[in-house]
C-alpha cells in the first residue's frame, strides 16, 4: 500500500512539475474559448490566405474581405457623401452643393480649422490667402482667395476643388475629411475681405429701390 502511494505521489508530482514549466502567458485549456476570444477579425490583422482572398476575381473560392468599409456606408460622425463625382460637368453644377456647415464656426474650431488651411494651403496660398505661400513661385497660377472671382466662388466648387484637385493642385480627399475640408473653407472666407462682399449687397439693395 505504501509503495502505491508512493507511486502515486512521484507521478502527481511531475505531473506538477511539468505543468509548471509551461509558458506562462499559455492560459491553458480555456472553457469556453468563444467567450475568450471573438470570431471577429480586426481589420489589418493578419488573416490565413489558404482561407481569405483580397482578390474580388477568387471570391467564389475564398472569403473576399479587402479591408474596405462596404459599399453605401459612412463612419459615424462623419458628413454624407459628396454627391458630385469628378467630370468636368460636375464642376460646373458643384456650386449648387451647400455648406452643410450652417453659420459661422465657433472660436475653437475656426482655430482648429486655421490651423488645417495653415498645414495644407498656406504652403501655397500663403497665411492670409494671398497666393504668396513659401512655394508659390515655384508652382505658379496659385488661386488668390482675396480676388473677387474667389469671393464670389461657391463653397461648393471650392470643395470640389479640394475633394478632386484643379490645375496644379492636387487632391486633399485624404488629408482633410470631408468636414474638415468644408470648415477650411469657411476659414477661407475669413480671411477675404469683406468690403466687396458689403459694396455688392448695398448696389443690389439699391437696385431693388
Amino acid at each position: 500500500m505504501k509503495k502505491i502511494t508512493i507511486i502515486a505521489t512521484l507521478i502527481l508530482t511531475t505531473a506538477v512539475v511539468i505543468i509548471g514549466c509551461k509558458d506562462k502567458r499559455d492560459p491553458g485549456k480555456i472553457y469556453m474559448p468563444d467567450m475568450a476570444y471573438s470570431r471577429g477579425y480586426e481589420t489589418y490583422a493578419q488573416r490565413d490566405s489558404s482561407i481569405f482572398t483580397a482578390d474580388p476575381n477568387d471570391a467564389g473560392h475564398k472569403i473576399f474581405y479587402n479591408n474596405l468599409a462596404p459599399a453605401g456606408t459612412m463612419k459615424r460622425g462623419e458628413l454624407f457623401p459628396y454627391p458630385l463625382a469628378f467630370d468636368s460637368n460636375n464642376y460646373k453644377i458643384s456650386g449648387q452643393i451647400q455648406n452643410p456647415i450652417v453659420g459661422d464656426l465657433p472660436g475653437k474650431e475656426l482655430e482648429e480649422a486655421g490651423r488645417l488651411y495653415n498645414i495644407n494651403c498656406g504652403i501655397c496660398h500663403g497665411e492670409k490667402g494671398a497666393a504668396n505661400g513659401p512655394l508659390s513661385a515655384k508652382i505658379g497660377a496659385i488661386a488668390n482667395f482675396t480676388q473677387p472671382k474667389y469671393i464670389d466662388m461657391a463653397d461648393g466648387t471650392m470643395f470640389y476643388s479640394i475633394t478632386y484637385g484643379l490645375n496644379n493642385m492636387g487632391s486633399y480627399a485624404s488629408q482633410l475629411s470631408r468636414e474638415q475640408r468644408w470648415k477650411v473653407i469657411k476659414y477661407i472666407r475669413t480671411l477675404q475681405p469683406k468690403t466687396i462682399a458689403t459694396a455688392s449687397a448695398a448696389a443690389d439693395s439699391t437696385t431693388a429701390k
